[in-house]
């Protein structure tokens, strides 16, 4: 597994995915950790919004409910979608390679990127896409 960058990887990473955990989701629609899901969501993607605060006010969104951790999620996802400062990504990492199955890829949005991270997550067999916007890339792609 690698880090993905080419465009026609990513392309076929977006058009085989139909979950998405949104790890950092946010409740403000002007926030990308908003549009960027709720882009997806009218594409046709399952969208699970992450967030322990929303979780614990027991709102959803786009369909679903808000959880408070990855390891809440009961359905198997294809992305983990990551908004969170790349130092704090680390905080996620042992609840991603927990997940069973385990996500096919893990994507750290625009200006977000962990080098250990993303070197450990391919070592577990999980493809990885750095500072880059699924939204952008979804639309100039697919």
């Amino acid at each position: 597994m690698t880090e993905l960058r080419q465009s026609s990887e990513i392309a076929q990473a977006l058009s085989q995915s139909k979950v998405v955990a949104v790890v950092g989701f946010h409740h403000d629609p002007m926030k990308p950790a908003h549009y960027v899901p709720e882009y997806l969501s009218r594409q046709g993607y399952t969208v699970i919004p992450v967030n322990p605060a929303l979780a614990a006010r027991g709102q959803s969104f786009f369909g679903q409910r808000a959880v408070s951790t990855l390891a809440e999620i009961t359905t198997p996802v294809d992305i983990v979608e990551v908004f969170r400062r790349s130092e704090k990504v680390h905080d996620h990492l042992q609840d991603i390679l927990n997940m069973s199955p385990a996500p096919r890829l893990v994507w750290m949005q625009q200006g977000i990127r962990n080098e250990d991270v993303a070197r450990t997550l391919n070592e577990a067999g999980i493809d990885v896409v750095q500072d880059r916007c699924m939204l952008t890339d979804h639309r100039g792609l697919l």
